[in-house]
């Protein structure tokens, strides 16, 4: 898909977990070691000329965008992990200053976009993510209370499955008012817990844009 723009894409095979779910669960040092394995991945990259890191996953995202604060205390990796976070951009960042013609879409049926908590709290990128749907053509439902989370947040849908299951199905209702065809989402975490009772499908937004 970003052949398409003249974008050209280099996947990075050594990097792995970006230490998300460990930070959040105060596991640091684990965190700390899945981080520098994947600066030391990176920074070859980088070194080459890589203008952008970029995360199709909003999640994982946030926490890429934070590495040089995590990692500002270590003598080795403070400065790689400041070169590493100033590159991090989500996908639809990337796209939002792009041309997007060549992904134009004509008569594709409605969805209702789920803005990821990361997306819209953590990155700010909410209305970037609608613009870059709404200039390729696809035609977005109305939901309503786009601000409040899924039930996914991580590890809660596991920690605390009760509760995320009531925020689950109050936000499936507030995304399917207007009958979609599908729901999109930026974010892989809140795709799968959309998935266990949406009666529609779920998927990235990428997925729509590269069919």
């Amino acid at each position: 898909m970003l052949d398409r723009l003249g974008i050209t894409a280099v996947r990075v095979t050594d990097v792995g977990c970006c230490g998300a779910v460990s930070y959040h669960l105060s596991a640091h040092e684990e965190a700390r070691q899945l981080i520098r394995r994947n600066i030391d991945a990176l920074l070859p990259v980088i070194d080459d000329g890589a203008e952008h890191i970029v995360s199709s996953a909003s999640g994982c995202g946030v926490l890429l965008k934070d590495y040089g604060g995590i990692m500002r205390d270590d003598p080795d990796y403070a400065g790689p992990a400041a070169r590493v976070s100033a590159l991090v951009v989500d996908l639809c960042e990337l796209l939002h200053g792009e041309d997007l013609e060549p992904l134009r879409r004509t008569g594709a049926p409605p969805i209702a976009l789920h803005v990821p908590c990361t997306l819209t709290h953590g990155l700010g990128l909410g209305a970037q993510l609608r613009d870059v749907l709404e200039r390729c053509g696809l035609q977005l439902t109305a939901t309503r209370d786009d601000h409040l989370c899924c039930g996914s947040a991580g590890t809660y849908s596991v920690l605390q499955p009760e509760m995320s299951g009531l925020l689950l199905e109050d936000k499936l209702a507030a995304l399917t008012p207007g009958q979609p065809s599908c729901i999109v989402t930026a974010n892989v975490g809140c795709q799968l817990h959309l998935a266990t009772r949406a009666k529609v499908p779920v998927r990235h937004w990428i997925e729509l844009l590269d069919s």
